[in-house]
């Protein structure tokens, strides 16, 4: 049985525990920091896979899919430690730096994941020290959980540069955030003039803002996160191949197939076949 243990402050710490495999679906809504504690991590993203084993973090960006499958070790549990970090906290993290020190020339990384150095004490000391509040039932104040979580930014900035860009990418406040309106609404039969309406864009600036956050074209980004959720439903086992094909907002189905197979390798109908459906 997972025990899931959660603290929450501006953010949330979460610890995940069990003694068998797990696999699942799963979507960051805000940036994560995760750390492998015991067991493994296989994190699957468009095919291509990333393990992480004990002693290994990665930063999660926000606003991709992933399928997570989480293995048990030799006579170990799997345990992990993750860090989420809301946009209100790295707003207010961000007024507390001095503005002259944050590099101009920092660009915001297109890749989702990201696997960061070995052996780093400041990421060990980081992670390693909140354990005993786990393993003793018991809440850290909430200074304690903000300053933890102070120390998660600093792990991330002192490891790249690029994720000043990446953290600190604020929207302007008028404006929807792109990302958040599509993954509410990708199903939905929309243009692209609607879609930059909806968000409070011109069509042009739509695609000059979408430009910053992705390195697809809208549609293709539409296109691709259809078929991340036909993919977690059809694998789920939740689905038929053809319910899930039109759930997530395909008009057609062999069109589907076709584009299913060129991203996945495999016909949707094998993988349905494979998972019971």
């Amino acid at each position: 049985m997972e025990q899931l243990d959660v603290f929450d402050c501006s953010n949330v710490l979460i610890a995940s525990y069990f003694a068998d495999d797990r696999e699942c679906a799963h979507e960051n809504r805000e940036h994560t920091l995760i750390y492998q504690c015991s067991g493994r991590l296989e994190i699957e993203e468009r095919g291509k896979k990333t393990v992480l084993y004990p002693g290994d973090c990665a930063f999660m960006r926000r606003d991709n899919r992933m399928w997570l499958q989480k293995r048990v070790g030799k006579g170990e549990p799997y345990r992990s430690i993750v860090l989420k970090f809301s946009k209100a906290f790295l707003r207010e993290f961000y007024q507390t730096l001095d503005r002259q020190q944050i590099p101009i020339d920092s660009k915001r990384e297109k890749a989702s994941l990201l696997l960061l150095p070995k052996n780093r004490p400041d990421i060990r000391s980081l992670f390693e020290s909140v354990i005993p509040y786990f393993d003793a039932g018991e809440k850290p104040s909430e200074k304690i959980l903000k300053l933890k979580m102070i120390e998660g930014v600093y792990v991330l900035l002192n490891t790249d540069r690029n994720l000043y860009a990446s953290l600190f990418d604020f929207v302007e406040p008028w404006k929807i955030d792109i990302l958040d309106y599509l993954n509410e609404n990708y199903m939905c039969d929309l243009s692209m003039k609607e879609i930059a309406s909806y968000t409070g864009r011109s069509l042009a600036t739509f695609k000059r803002d979408f430009a910053k956050v992705s390195d697809l074209t809208p549609q293709k980004w539409i296109i691709r996160r259809r078929l991340e959720a036909a993919h977690d439903l059809i694998r789920s086992g939740k689905k038929k191949v053809t319910e899930a094909c039109f759930d997530v907002g395909f008009k057609n189905l062999s069109h589907f197939s076709k584009v299913y197979k060129e991203t996945y390798g495999v016909a949707p109908s094998w993988q349905g076949e494979l998972y019971g459906k």
